[in-house]
Order: C-alpha cells, then sequence, then structure tokens
C-alpha cells in the first residue's frame, strides 16, 4: 500500500511538473479594456488593459513609453524595471513604470496560481502599448 501510495505521489508529481512547464511558454494573455483620447491634453490617450500571467508565466524585457499604472486583481507578480529593485506585488497592490522606463522583468510568482492585473497606460495617440526595449 506505501508503495502504492508513494507511486501514485509521484506520478502526480510528475504531471504538475509537466503542466508548469507547458504552461510557462505561454505569453500573457492581453485583453484591451478601454481606449480613450484626452481632450484637454492633444495628443494623448490612456489605454486600459487587462494582462493575466498563467502559472509560472512571464513577460520578455519592453517598454511602454507612457506612464504605466499597475494594479494587482488576483495573485502576485514580480516587476523590475532598469535599474530598479525587483519588486514583488500582490493583489490590491499597485506599480508604476515611468516613460523612460524598460521593464525587466514581469512575472507571475506563482508555479500554480494565474495572476491578474490591471494597466493603464497615458501615452501618446496612436502608439502601440507595448515596445521593444531600446
Amino acid at each position: 500500500m506505501f508503495i502504492s501510495k508513494l507511486s501514485t505521489a509521484l506520478a502526480l508529481t510528475a504531471l504538475a511538473s509537466f503542466a508548469t512547464l507547458a504552461r510557462a511558454d505561454q505569453p500573457p494573455l492581453v485583453t484591451p479594456l478601454m481606449t480613450k483620447a484626452l481632450a484637454d491634453i492633444p495628443g494623448k490617450e490612456v489605454e486600459m488593459l487587462l494582462i493575466e500571467y498563467p502559472p509560472d508565466g512571464v513577460d520578455p524585457p519592453h517598454r511602454h513609453d507612457a506612464h504605466g499604472f499597475i494594479y494587482v486583481i488576483e495573485g502576485t507578480i514580480i516587476m523590475q524595471v532598469k535599474g530598479g529593485k525587483r519588486t514583488v506585488v500582490r493583489a490590491g497592490e499597485t506599480f508604476y513604470e515611468g516613460p523612460a522606463d524598460v521593464h525587466l522583468v514581469g512575472q507571475n510568482a506563482s508555479r500554480v496560481l494565474p495572476a491578474k492585473f490591471v494597466a493603464v497606460l497615458v501615452k501618446n495617440a496612436g502608439v502601440p502599448a507595448v515596445l521593444p526595449p531600446q
């Protein structure tokens, strides 16, 4: 009976590890929620995005050329901009990125639970929300 329970536990652990590895390559799911021109600030707009990281999910390095206001809805994420410290941001907490920041680390802190956050970007109108790092 001990061997059977041990075999089952090892099989479940292997399956969970495989499932985690399979999800780690998935990019975050980005859902545009709203884009609104700022009438009193010509040439500027606000873009609101919902970002969902799968378990163990990560973003490649990037930048926004925007003021980015992040609010974590679910889970825990790890953020870092060039020259800054790695920051752990939990559900109900916020993070800020400036227009000159290069986002080096954006990842789900959990290997088993998803993470969701809203990003509100104040940016130049018509410029993509995510740009390659420079």
